[in-house]
């Protein structure tokens, strides 16, 4: 359960809205589970209790691993309290962590990251234009690898090749040269002898 106990309702709302809509938009490339509220849908382990983030990504492989944690914040959400109670603990997860935030919060939540060393995957901002909602990507962390995704062995890359060791110099043996081929010369005509 998040730090900040009672949310607006108007906020709650519109908090949940946009966990539905980031679960419709993932859901052709990854099996999304949500926990919108107060639910308790899709847990993620991290060791010591289990843990709720707004969205869960897995893969649509057999053995759904977690691709990336999403939590969703609103005005009211973005504060120091939220860091440290929510955030840092989805950083520390081996998945990617990515925060949601409303586009006037953006430096807020860049700020709080920074002074309490939480490593985020990616920041979004988001805003309504009227009904629909538009997600901007404001950050992406070089920290954090993205998962690996697995290659059919059709397009698995090359093996590297073996170096020699640089203390031990290549010696190289001369070759013999290929004999060169004679190249035929067009005989002149012989000259027509004087005839007497």
């Amino acid at each position: 359960m998040s730090p900040i106990l009672v949310r607006p309702v108007r906020e709650q709302l519109e908090h949940d809205r946009i966990i539905r809509l980031l679960q419709a938009k993932n859901r052709r490339r990854f099996d999304a589970g949500i926990n919108p509220g107060a639910e308790q849908n899709v847990p993620v382990n991290s060791g010591l209790k289990p843990l709720y983030p707004d969205l869960v990504l897995s893969s649509l492989e057999r053995g759904h691993r977690i691709q990336a944690v999403v939590e969703v914040e609103t005005g009211e959400s973005v504060n120091h309290l939220e860091a440290l109670a929510e955030w840092a603990h989805f950083a520390r997860l081996r998945a990617p962590f990515h925060l949601y935030v409303p586009s006037a919060m953006v430096d807020v939540a860049r700020r709080l990251c920074e002074d309490n060393q939480i490593v985020v995957s990616e920041i979004w901002s988001f805003h309504g234009v009227g009904d629909d909602v538009r997600f901007t990507l404001v950050h992406r962390s070089r920290e954090v690898p993205q998962p690996a995704v697995r290659r059919p062995a059709a397009q698995a890359p090359p093996p590297a090749p073996v170096r020699a060791k640089a203390s031990a110099p290549v010696k190289r043996t001369a070759r013999p040269a290929k004999p060169v081929p004679r190249r035929k010369v067009a005989k002149k005509p012989a000259r027509a002898q004087k005839r007497k």
